[in-house]
């Protein structure tokens, strides 16, 4: 397809698609409390809206290359936007619907997840690490913007109007995204004749899988739990919520620069600069072991894990692209590696978090932690033994 035939709001579409992939369930979190005492029951009782999305993503990752086979990429998108639009309207309405719109975010969210690195593929062939960190950054940005609005707007007016803005957000994104429709991308069907290979049967798509999943666990772990053991030391509330913003801050420029490099870059280099990134978040858990105090300490322990997590996730993103040959190819490892990765993401934090209440420590928890950075970096290690994965 050459540019002509391409809507003047694609590249505008591709952004608006990076950011409604995580402020619609993101920006709940920090007013949860508030939430909870409107509809007036416990804040535990909506511990679930933190793991629905998750569920929604490992379930419904695997048939989203379906939807492109069926609907075409581009007319996907529109679909399942819309849904999200009426998902997240649905949650101002009683706690059932609260839920219920939730699962209906995370079922559009996982469907674009998992499509966008085929769109880029299909739209992009020889810009993919640009258009890669096009919307992976605007999904960066518009995280961190949303959470950090979210407590304000909801203390300005209430948690309803805070998902009704979300909801218009949603909206737009449907809006710039139509015209690209009629340059829909469908992608092709498996042959019935039994010679295409399932992807789950590939045992280089099962190293990516794992990474995936790995990288998951510990970006969302990390994210979950490290303010929580700063505040455990001595660190105030307030300063534990800034270095959580650092933490998230410093993966933007490695965001927008990765993505690039990693489809410039050879398996050789490629290998050496994961295992590097790994060693990172490796010693950043570590050094929580000695269970330091004072904001310095902890300042070098977001900075490293932070810095670590804005690399991981990039280069998943990235690779679904490179290591395939065809768009098909890439939503169906797309949709296989982030089924398994948000899988365990979903389940790690919750039991990081349980191990604390049996043990009262973190000792055991990290350990582990450290061990499943090393498997991290031995999946990666094996991702790059070859050019194509699928």
């Amino acid at each position: 397809m050459d540019e002509q035939q391409k809507s003047p709001l694609l590249v505008p579409g591709i952004v608006m698609m990076g950011m409604i992939l995580r402020i619609p369930f993101t920006s709940i979190l920090p007013v949860i409390s508030d939430v909870a005492k409107g509809l007036g029951v416990s804040v535990s009782s909506l511990g679930i809206l933190t793991t629905i999305p998750l569920l929604s993503f490992a379930i419904v990752s695997p048939f989203a290359p379906k939807f492109g086979q069926k609907w075409g990429i581009e007319k996907s998108f529109a679909i399942f936007v819309l849904l999200m639009a009426i998902g997240s309207l649905m949650r101002i309405a009683s706690m059932p619907l609260l839920f219920l719109g939730t699962v209906l975010i995370g079922v559009g969210i996982a469907t674009l997840n998992v499509l966008l690195p085929s769109a880029v593929v299909a739209n992009f062939p020889t810009r993919i690490g640009r258009y890669t960190s096009t919307y992976s950054l605007a999904m960066t940005i518009a995280t961190i913007l949303a959470s950090s609005l979210a407590v304000p707007i909801v203390k300005a007016t209430n948690w309803q109007t805070l998902i009704m803005i979300l909801s218009v957000i949603i909206v737009i994104a449907f809006v710039v995204w139509l015209p690209n429709v009629k340059h829909n991308h469908v992608l092709e069907a498996r042959p019935k004749d039994g010679a295409h290979i399932s992807i789950w049967r590939n045992k280089r798509a099962w190293y990516l899988l794992a990474y995936g999943g790995l990288q998951s666990l510990y970006y969302y772990t990390a994210m979950a739990w490290l303010p929580t053991m700063a505040q455990q030391t001595g660190l105030s509330a307030e300063a534990a919520g800034y270095l959580s913003g650092i933490f998230t801050l410093i993966t933007l420029p490695l965001t927008f620069v990765l993505p690039t490099a990693f489809t410039r870059w050879g398996n050789q280099t490629r290998r050496w600069v994961m295992v590097g990134f790994s060693a990172l978040a490796f010693i950043g858990v570590g050094m929580m072991l000695f269970n330091g105090h004072g904001f310095l300490f902890w300042l070098v322990v977001n900075l490293l894990m932070g810095f670590s997590g804005g690399a991981l996730f990039p280069y998943l993103l990235t690779m679904f692209s490179v290591k395939t040959t065809t768009p098909t190819r890439t939503a169906e490892l797309s949709g296989m590696a982030q089924s398994g990765g948000y899988l365990l993401a979903a389940f790690g934090p919750t039991l990081f978090g349980y191990g604390f209440g049996l043990w009262h420590s973190w000792t055991i928890q990290l350990i582990v932690l450290m061990v499943l950075i090393i498997l991290m970096a031995l999946a990666a290690w094996m991702v790059e033994k070859t050019d194509i994965i699928a």
